[in-house]
């Protein structure tokens, strides 16, 4: 990155120098003219513990609205924070940095942001360090970022470098903070595919924000490289920051750790429950915690080597033994950890996540079973749901987490009740693997480790256990968790489909007469190209497969030319329209006229309107955690996958088609509109996203009663032209995702003569009415295991008659 780049005129008109520190060779910028390190880690200690920075103590509430007050006061809006779980995006599942709120379509300058500018304090979740929280004094898993932003372009600048840095001097200045105490750290920044220069602010050897200037974009061949990576200039130009709450809270108390700073009360409680003295007014016992802080600032205490090596050094500092000292803090780091996690699992419950094997729900039953192992190492005999519900009490500012505690109690209970069944039947399955690569004299290896971690819910600590007791040791890696979460923490990158129909990018996008016409199956349209057996059209009443409706059929015609239309699919805007017939008579600016077949638009356009409608009945009865994990329709049948953490019910499916059919009954319209994305974000929320998150600018609400969402499809112009609804099965098809099956009007309505077919079948059969059908095939059973209970007897009868008889022809 260019050094003009940072020569801002903040720095040159306020008394700061540039400087190179002495130990790691970075340049920053600092008033102190004595300076001669950089003042990040390790080049300088933490000294602000036992020393605050600040002129007065703050905790979490009075620090975040410090902190919003302050830009409110410059002009700044405050924005609501985001859900920790990154509905909005298809490429993270969770929350991992303020910006990543406006990610992808507000900063690609798509739509415009909901302020400009904003501040907003973002709670975050990360897990890359998840092993070290707990140990280190200041990794967090959940941590809020306090953030100001502001949004520019070649059109209008909003604010830059200058005053952004400005601001973060002014706010510092504000808190109290010695001006010769605060460095900015010059380091180029990357991320999410874009890049810029960016200032670290230190104070006391702490990073407390970040402040990123981010104007780069990505791109193969660009002339900026930036940590390996090619990058381009973009249009746009974003102040991107980032201030740790829970780090300026620490700064304003000097607590031996962050997370004596940050949750006293819990920690107390916890410490409590564990039977571990937590002498945190004890002078010895601080300094040995803020010895061992301010080491592992200076050190990456990844790994059991390290962190024994952070051990020897604390020791030899206080001059205790190794030992002692990690009789002390094992339990301690141990009861930390604890706390951190349970907060952590608040705001994953607390925002809709469902535990699972697969996404977000994957990272929150990991963080939820490690929880669970660290507690019975505490030997906290206490539920996990206790510790959580904690919590949740020390966080007012978010009152929908106590609206939705009872969901988040029983969700917690279930999953340490399965916790505990993985562990009985996990270490039958260990053993039979450990014996098995112990007889082939190899080595229990890692990724069979990991497999039963994923696959059955074994930690890698019980499968370490098991193999040793059976005779065969195990070296696990000390950052199991840590890259565990790491490789679950993005969705698979997409495969980028090279283009298969050459000049398409010339082609202009197509009308879409069915989102206008939806009713109006036959057109007029005119040629614009035939490519391999593909009509394109300027306007068109197909609609392509997408959003698991299935495309239209139909014909297309000319004079006395018909063309089947078989499959109809959408690329870059553009609608190809496959005919049966290789030969396509047609040329460009040919009039020709279109057919949709009526009963197979109809039949989708009823299932799709259903799903919403089902959806809403199921959110009503199953709760407001539940979110659509998938949906597919059909002219005979539609399907809907859901979140959810346990089987859904016999009587349950009764109440969720009652009040579909009441949905229908009451003839509700079905109300569609085309909003800006910003606007409809703040109206609605993120259960938008619910079918996926659709690109553009523009995107297509609709509202059925209560289900909002945005969605591509073909609808009915109210509930009352769905017809009855019939849900025909529900199934478990992954763990936390439940499928139900329905179907809608014709295809219902067939479905019940099907079912009252089968019926009167059964009851001729048995030469019963249907109404006597329960009561005579319950007979039939009972008679049916009495006469297999007594064929049973005959049978040991007869052998032993047979016995007997041997016996007496061999005497």
């Amino acid at each position: 990155m260019l050094e003009d780049e940072y020569q801002l005129n903040y720095f040159l008109e306020n008394g700061f120098e540039r400087k190179t520190c002495s130990k790691c060779g970075s340049a920053y910028w600092t008033r102190d003219p004595d300076r001669i390190t950089c003042g990040d880690a390790p080049c300088d200690p933490y000294s602000f513990i036992g020393s605050p920075v600040f002129t007065k103590q703050y905790d979490l509430s009075q620090m975040r609205e410090k902190f919003l007050t302050f830009f409110e006061k410059r002009n700044h809006t405050r924005v609501d924070r985001y859900p920790v779980i990154a509905r909005w995006r298809d490429d993270i599942y969770l929350t991992i940095a303020s910006i990543a709120d406006f990610q992808p379509f507000v900063t690609s300058g798509m739509v415009p942001p909901p302020a400009n500018p904003l501040t907003i304090s973002q709670p975050c979740i990360r897990l890359p360090d998840l092993d070290s929280v707990g140990r280190s004094g200041r990794h967090l898993t959940t941590f809020e970022m306090m953030a100001h932003h502001a949004f520019n372009n070649p059109k209008k600048e909003v604010y830059w470098k200058n005053e952004t840095v400005e601001y973060c001097d002014a706010l510092l200045n504000d808190l109290g903070t010695n001006p010769n105490a605060v460095t900015y750290k010059e380091e180029p920044w990357a991320g999410g595919g874009n890049a810029g220069p960016c200032v670290e602010v230190l104070v006391s050897g702490l990073e407390v924000a970040t402040l990123v200037f981010m104007d780069l974009k990505q791109k193969k061949g660009g002339d900026i490289m930036i940590k390996g990576d090619p990058y381009v200039k973009m249009d746009n130009y974003i102040v991107d920051t980032g201030y740790g709450l829970e780090r300026f809270v620490w700064a304003s108390k000097g607590s031996p750790t962050i997370y004596d700073a940050v949750f006293p009360e819990v920690v107390s409680e916890l410490m409590d429950l564990a039977g571990v003295e937590h002498r945190i007014n004890d002078p010895e016992y601080a300094n040995i915690l803020a010895q061992n802080a301010k080491l592992a600032g200076l050190m990456d205490i990844t790994g059991q080597a390290n962190l024994m090596e952070l051990r020897r050094k604390v020791a030899a500092g206080i001059g205790i033994p190794v030992e002692e000292l990690q009789a002390i803090m094992e339990p301690v780091e141990r009861v930390y950890a604890i706390a951190d996690h349970s907060r952590c699992l608040a705001f994953m419950f607390g925002d809709g996540i469902i535990p699972s094997n697969v996404k977000a729900g994957y990272l929150a039953r990991l963080v939820l079973r490690r929880t669970l192992r660290l507690m019975a190492e505490a030997g906290m005999n206490v539920p996990l749901s206790d510790i959580v519900n904690m919590q949740i009490d020390k966080l007012p500012e978010y009152p929908e987490f106590s609206e939705r505690l009872e969901t988040i109690i029983e969700i917690l209970d279930r999953e340490e009740d399965k916790y505990a069944d993985t562990l009985e039947r996990g270490r039958r399955l260990v053993a039979k693997s450990a014996r098995h690569y112990m007889d082939k004299g190899e080595e229990f290896p890692l990724d069979e480790i990991i497999r039963m971690y994923d696959t059955h819910g074994i930690s890698p600590e019980i499968t370490a256990d098991v193999a040793e007791e059976i005779g065969l040791r195990i070296d696990l890696p000390d950052t199991f968790y840590s890259l565990v979460a790491e490789s679950h923490s993005k969705a698979e990158d997409k495969e980028e489909v090279e283009q298969g129909i050459p000049g398409i990018e010339n082609l202009p996008d197509t009308e879409r007469l069915y989102y206008y016409q939806p009713d109006e199956l036959e057109f007029q349209a005119k040629v614009v190209a035939v490519i391999d057996g593909n009509i394109i059209l300027d306007r068109t009443q197909f609609y392509p497969e997408g959003g698991g409706q299935p495309h239209d059929h139909g014909v297309i015609t000319k004079g006395n030319s018909t063309f089947q239309v078989v499959d109809v699919r959408i690329e870059q805007g553009v609608i190809f329209h496959t005919v049966f017939e290789d030969m396509i008579d047609l040329e460009p600016g040919n009039t020709v006229n279109g057919a949709v077949y009526r009963g197979r638009r109809l039949a989708h356009m009823r299932h799709h309107t259903a799903t919403h409608v089902v959806n809403d009945a199921a959110k009503k009865v199953l709760g407001n955690h539940i979110w659509q994990a998938g949906a597919q329709k059909s002219a005979e049948r539609a399907r809907l996958d859901l979140s959810h953490f346990k089987r859904i019910t016999n009587e349950e499916l009764k109440e969720i088609e009652l009040i579909a059919n009441e949905t229908v009954m009451a003839n509700i319209p079905v109300e569609i509109s085309w909003m800006n994305r910003t606007e409809a974000e703040q109206k609605f929320g993120f259960v938008l996203y619910q079918g996926g998150v659709p690109p553009g600018k523009q995107i297509r609400v609709l509202r059925v009663g209560d289900d909002v969402e945005a969605c591509g499809g073909t609808h009915v112009s109210n509930t009352g032209l769905i017809g009855p609804i019939k849900i025909l099965k529900t199934e478990r098809i992954q763990d936390g995702v439940e499928r139900l099956e329905y179907a809608a009007g014709e295809a219902a309505v067939k479905r019940w003569q099907e079912l009252d077919d089968l019926l009167r079948l059964s009851a001729d059969e048995l030469k019963v009415s249907p109404e006597h059908l329960p009561e005579t095939t319950a007979r039939f059973f009972n008679e049916w295991k009495e006469f297999k209970k007594e064929n049973a007897r005959l049978k040991e009868e007869l052998a032993l008659a047979r016995v007997d008889s041997l016996m007496s022809d061999a005497v």
